[in-house]
């Protein structure tokens, strides 16, 4: 029906109001992206433990800002947005912008702070995600050998108190020791690319994740001991795996499935670099190495990177590669070494391409 003469004339709707209503979902629906865990605010939460007498909520929210936004592995600039201590001052309450930067976190438990080591926890509802964001996959789908974002999931692994000399090359072959990665980050300084101690990883196969856990954790490596455990919860780790330091060794010397056998070993965790840099000593450990692989068949050749012009930082310092006559010699030699003690670390061994070291 037409409008009578003289009657107002209804103002027509703006077409992209109608498509914007038109698109709205029901007002009381939760999205999908509401109920991922990630987005909890409980996700975003650590709790605090032996907080120093001194230490204030505003120096804390200073420090952590300060300390955490200039790493690779964080995602925002100034991360943490509230800081808060209980009336008695026994716990805190420190809250973060995203869930990965808590995790991220979570692994510098134990940070001196005013002379006081300080513990953070997960709170006890903390629902792990049980699988990763669609945008964290893309860069693995697309045929990278081993993704630089490691999201959080249940079999994502921190690795604490790595020796600050050593680089990603060392600390992903100590790590593919125990089988391939699928993805792999080296917490760093952006100014500096310093390494921060602290790493996190994910293996390709899921059952492998325990087997590194305990073989890793406690493992001394220069003049640290590893503190490696399940990245998204923290302590709380998963149970029943009941094998020793040694059979996990062993296992990580036998079942990388990367390398095929052959007839060169790459032994880690076994020399320091200030072991090293002295020569004398340099000689004795090359010609002990040299005689206890010589019981499992002749050696043809040696090679044990040192330090030079004074860096700590030289290509495959900290290896050392072994060259056997047959690939009997070199199987025997793995699995007779792979998990004893050398000074008092835990060895591990892998096979290694045949090519000059």
């Amino acid at each position: 029906m037409f409008p009578l003469p003289g009657a107002p004339r209804q103002t027509p709707m703006d077409p992209t109001r109608l498509q914007a209503f038109m698109n709205q979902g029901p007002t009381n629906a939760a999205t999908i992206t509401a109920l991922k865990p990630t987005n909890s605010r409980q996700a975003k939460r650590l709790i605090l433990y032996n907080i120093p007498p001194d230490a204030t909520e505003e120096g804390l929210l200073s420090f952590f800002n300060s300390s955490f936004s200039n790493l690779n592995v964080i995602t925002n600039v100034d991360p943490v947005t509230n800081v808060q201590f209980s009336v008695n001052r026994r716990l805190g309450l420190v809250e973060f912008k995203s869930s990965e930067d808590t995790t991220v976190a979570l692994a510098f438990s134990g940070f001196e702070y005013n002379g006081h080591p300080v513990e953070m926890r997960r709170p006890k509802d903390y629902i792990v995600p049980l699988v990763a964001d669609t945008h964290h996959r893309h860069d693995q789908q697309n045929g990278n050998p081993i993704s630089p974002m490691v999201p959080d999931t249940p079999n994502k692994i921190a690795i604490a108190n790595i020796p600050l000399y050593l680089g990603d090359e060392e600390v992903i072959e100590l790590l593919k020791s125990f089988g391939d990665l699928k993805a792999f980050v080296l917490a760093k300084d952006n100014d500096h690319d310093e390494s921060k101690g602290i790493a996190f990883c994910e293996y390709l196969d899921p059952s492998t994740t325990e087997i590194a856990v305990e073989g890793l954790n406690g493992m001394e490596l220069g003049d640290k001991l590893l503190r490696v455990q399940l990245a998204s919860v923290g302590m709380k780790q998963a149970p029943g795996v009941e094998l020793g330091v040694n059979a996990m060794a062993m296992m990580a010397g036998t079942t990388s499935s990367e390398l095929e056998q052959g007839r060169v070993l790459q032994l880690l965790n076994m020399v320091t670099t200030d072991e090293l840099m002295d020569h004398e000593e340099y000689e004795e450990i090359k010609e002990d190495i040299r005689e206890e692989c010589e019981k499992f068949g002749q050696v043809i050749d040696m090679n044990i990177p040192r330090p030079t012009g004074g860096s700590r930082q030289s290509a495959g310092l900290g290896k050392i590669y072994v060259r056997f006559e047959a690939p009997e010699s070199a199987t025997k030699a793995l699995r007779a070494l792979a998990g004893r003690k050398f000074a008092d670390r835990t060895v591990v061994v892998t096979y290694f391409p045949e090519v000059d070291p």
